[in-house]
């Protein structure tokens, strides 16, 4: 049954919409489409769509794309006045038929009057979802006199996500307007680009995202200081950001994402259900005790160096009772020399290497991860990702028949265990021996000899060249390596009780000339 006729065998008296409100089929006192005159040839067509109640059209008339919505509105009164009255308007040069073109002082000049037009003739009335998608900045004489017809007390959504190339001025969001023209219903608010000053909370926020956003520590905190509804926070090189607090009465925020806020340097979450933390910026801003309740955690920084040297020692008494852990470092050194720590709930473990030229010293021992495995008891699933141009590590050789041995050190509730960009250095041999001696609840072991950044599940099976991720010749000659290393170190020490996969390089995708 299709859409159009699951909609019409619903009860006359209601329909429920895709975003799970309910629109009422009754005649609306007062209506502006009543007040127009029907259309007199409806009176002598047969087709039964004809008589359907005006709202089932208007709910009909919504769910199509915006492009396809204004075609409609040309060519029928019902759907017109319904275009008028349109629920959701978000704008990109994609929906405006501008897509494909090089950015110019004439195509933004066009898609300026096609969204002003569209705009003008709006009533504003029912007007839920405002937004505009753009790679350049909109003039602000436009985005000011559309913010006007858009925020009024039933606006919910409100998107104004801009991605210049090149450095541009800042809008200066009129935050007044909110409160001026009723719109503090907003539940759902993403800007970027903008000049953001609130001087007061919003009640009813429930996500906020905020990308290249100019907003101080006091004016976020501001905002924050009473909105109770919020339940996910996100904020993206916001580079005024001194400073961040969560305070305690954000009762519902679980979510909170921190990325590339340079000049932050003091966080303090007293949040008490925040249970996922996806963190990049400055490690030591993280104040200890701050992320007692984070169930999940993603840490990085793309600023210093040694983020698991961090972890190791500063993130057992900040975020204690983490289960799912993913750490992503771009330098690193590590080696056996590891202060002790514990991660007594961690079940989920991820460490992800990535240098995008060169390769990591020969200093970083993959084997001391094992203090890593041996630091969290009831730890379930662990990943490695090791992605580099080059492979600096020694490789193990055919007479390396001392491999080291950590005695003590057992992993019990170890289930699944995933090297992916496994390479020949004998370190990352040893961490592998070792976890196969000691994860005797061991059930599957994949070994990946790539670094597949689309994560290719399948090599060998039958696909288009190209669709693998781009490998430099090194890495694939040295995928070759491993597999030797793989198949003389390995492969015997596996039990019959455990899944073992070997991924290799597609035989297509990474074929080269020797």
């Amino acid at each position: 049954m299709g859409s159009v006729e699951r909609i019409t065998s619903m009860p006359r008296r209601q329909i429920q919409a895709r975003d799970g409100s309910v629109a009422s089929l009754a005649k609306r006192t007062g209506s502006p489409c009543q007040q127009e005159d029907d259309y007199e040839g409806a009176k002598t067509m047969t087709n039964p769509w004809t008589f359907l109640p005006e709202d089932i059209w208007y709910h009909i008339h919504s769910l199509l794309p915006l492009k396809d919505a204004a075609c409609t509105a040309c060519v029928s009164r019902t759907f017109l006045r319904s275009w008028r009255y349109r629920p959701n308007l978000v704008f990109s040069d994609a929906k405006l038929g501008l897509s494909g073109l090089l950015e110019s002082d004439e195509v933004n000049k066009e898609l300026n009057e096609k969204v002003d037009r569209i705009m003008k003739n709006h009533s504003g009335i029912g007007l839920r979802t405002f937004g505009f998608e753009y790679y350049n900045l909109v003039d602000a004489s436009y985005l000011d006199r559309w913010l006007q017809i858009a925020v009024t007390p039933a606006i919910e959504e409100l998107i104004l996500m801009f991605f210049p190339e090149i450095k541009a001025k800042y809008y200066d969001f009129p935050f007044s307007l909110l409160f001026d023209r009723g719109g503090n219903s907003i539940k759902h608010l993403r800007l970027s680009y903008c000049a953001f000053r609130p001087t007061t909370s919003l009640n009813f926020l429930q996500r906020l995202h905020l990308f290249e956003v100019r907003i101080t520590g006091d004016e976020l905190g501001c905002l924050l200081s009473n909105s109770f509804a919020l339940e996910q926070l996100k904020l993206t090189h916001c580079k005024e950001l001194n400073y961040l607090k969560i305070p305690c009465v954000l009762q519902r925020l679980s979510k909170l994402t921190v990325f590339g806020c340079t000049t932050l340097q003091v966080i303090e979450i007293k949040a008490p259900n925040l249970s996922t933390f996806d963190y990049d910026g400055n490690l030591a801003g993280l104040s200890d005790g701050g992320l007692l309740p984070v169930k999940n955690l993603h840490l990085s920084s793309f600023y210093q160096h040694h983020t698991i040297q961090y972890t190791c020692a500063k993130l057992p008494s900040v975020a204690s009772t983490i289960e799912t852990l993913t750490i992503f470092s771009e330098s690193e050194r590590f080696n056996t020399q590891i202060s002790p720590f514990r991660f007594l709930h961690l079940k989920c473990l991820t460490i992800s290497l990535n240098i995008y030229r060169g390769g990591f010293s020969p200093s970083n021992d993959y084997l001391s991860l094992a203090y890593f495995l041996d630091a969290s008891p009831v730890l379930e699933f662990f990943t490695l990702i090791v992605s580099q141009t080059r492979m600096k590590h020694h490789v193990i050789s055919e007479d390396s028949s001392y491999l080291r041995h950590m005695p003590g050190h057992h992993h019990d509730n170890l289930k699944n265990v995933k090297i992916i960009g496994f390479c020949s250095a004998k370190s990352m041999v040893e961490l592998t021996c070792h976890i196969i001696e000691n994860a005797t609840s061991l059930e599957r072991l994949t070994l990946d000899t790539i670094c597949d950044d689309y994560e290719n599940p399948d090599r060998l099976s039958a696909h288009e060249i190209g669709e693998c991720s781009s490998i430099c010749r090194q890495m694939i000659m040295e995928a070759k390596n491993a597999l030797l290393a793989i198949e003389r170190y390995i492969v015997g020490k596996v039990p019959s009780t455990v899944r073992l996969d070997v991924l290799k390089p597609c035989s297509w995708c990474h074929a080269i000339e020797v």
